[in-house]
C-alpha cells in the first residue's frame, strides 16, 4: 500500500484546467521495478516517485517511458513538497539538480531546453487555427502547434502532441514550454489544452524558468500490485 496524491499542474487563477499528476510522496513505498507497470496502470501524462523528499530526489515516468527531467511534475511535486513536508531549493531528477522558487501560492523550476525529448514547433497564423486542429501537425511524433493571443505582451495559445513518449496529446506541456521559451527568447504566457496557464521565462544561464498554480484533488491509497 503507498499513498498516492492526484494534482492538477499550471491551473488557470480559478484552479479550474491544469495537467493531471500523480505523486508518491514516499516514492520508497513503490518498488524501481514496479514503477513503470504503475504509471502505465494510473495512464496519467506522467507520475512522479519522491525518493528523498529533503534533497528533491525525483523519478518520473510517462505510461511508456521514464523521463530524465519533465516540466509539469517537477513544478507539482515542488509546490508539494512545499505543502506536505517543507519548501525545496532545488529538485534532483536524473538529468540534473533543477533549481526551485516560490511566489504568490505558485512553484516555479529552472530546466535547460537540452534535457527534454526535442519538440518541434509550428506557428499557425491564429489561435483559431490551433484550437481547430483535430491532431497533431504532419511531420513528428514530439510536435506542438502555436499561435499569438497577443504577441507584444507575450501571450500565446498551443497545443502539444507527445505521441513520441505515449501521449496522444498533453495538457500542459512544461518541457516544451522550457524548449519555446528558450527559442523564442522572451517571457511568454502560454495557453494550453482545455484551459491550462504555464508562465515561461528564459534565465541568463540559458535555463528557462516555467512555473503555475497547482492544485490538490485527492490522497487515496494505492495498492502495490
Amino acid at each position: 500500500m503507498a499513498t498516492l496524491h492526484l494534482l492538477r499542474v499550471f491551473c488557470a487563477e480559478d484552479g479550474s484546467g491544469g495537467n493531471p499528476l500523480a505523486v508518491f510522496l514516499d516514492g520508497g513505498e513503490v518498488p524501481a521495478a514496479s514503477r513503470q507497470a504503475v504509471a502505465a496502470d494510473l495512464g496519467l501524462s506522467e507520475t512522479v516517485f519522491i525518493d528523498d523528499p529533503g534533497r528533491g530526489e525525483i523519478r518520473i515516468f510517462t505510461p511508456a517511458v521514464e523521463l530524465d527531467f519533465a516540466g509539469h511534475p517537477s513544478v507539482g511535486s515542488a509546490w508539494l513538497l512545499a505543502r506536505e513536508r517543507a519548501p525545496v531549493e532545488a529538485l534532483n531528477p536524473p538529468a540534473g539538480a533543477v533549481p526551485v522558487r516560490y511566489e504568490g501560492g505558485m512553484s516555479f523550476i529552472a530546466g535547460r531546453p537540452e534535457w527534454p525529448p526535442s519538440y518541434e514547433f509550428v506557428e499557425l497564423a491564429t489561435a483559431s487555427e490551433v484550437e481547430a486542429l483535430t491532431g497533431p501537425p504532419p511531420g513528428s511524433d514530439m510536435i506542438g502547434a502555436f499561435a499569438w493571443i497577443d504577441e507584444q505582451a507575450g501571450v500565446l495559445r498551443s497545443r502539444m502532441f507527445p505521441v513520441g513518449i505515449g501521449i496522444d496529446e498533453d495538457e500542459a506541456t512544461g518541457a516544451a514550454a522550457v524548449q519555446l521559451g528558450g527559442r523564442l527568447g522572451r517571457p511568454i504566457d502560454i495557453r494550453q489544452g482545455r484551459g491550462s496557464r504555464i508562465l515561461a521565462r528564459p534565465r541568463p544561464d540559458g535555463s528557462v524558468e516555467i512555473g503555475g498554480r497547482t492544485v490538490l484533488d485527492e490522497t487515496r491509497e494505492y495498492v502495490v500490485g
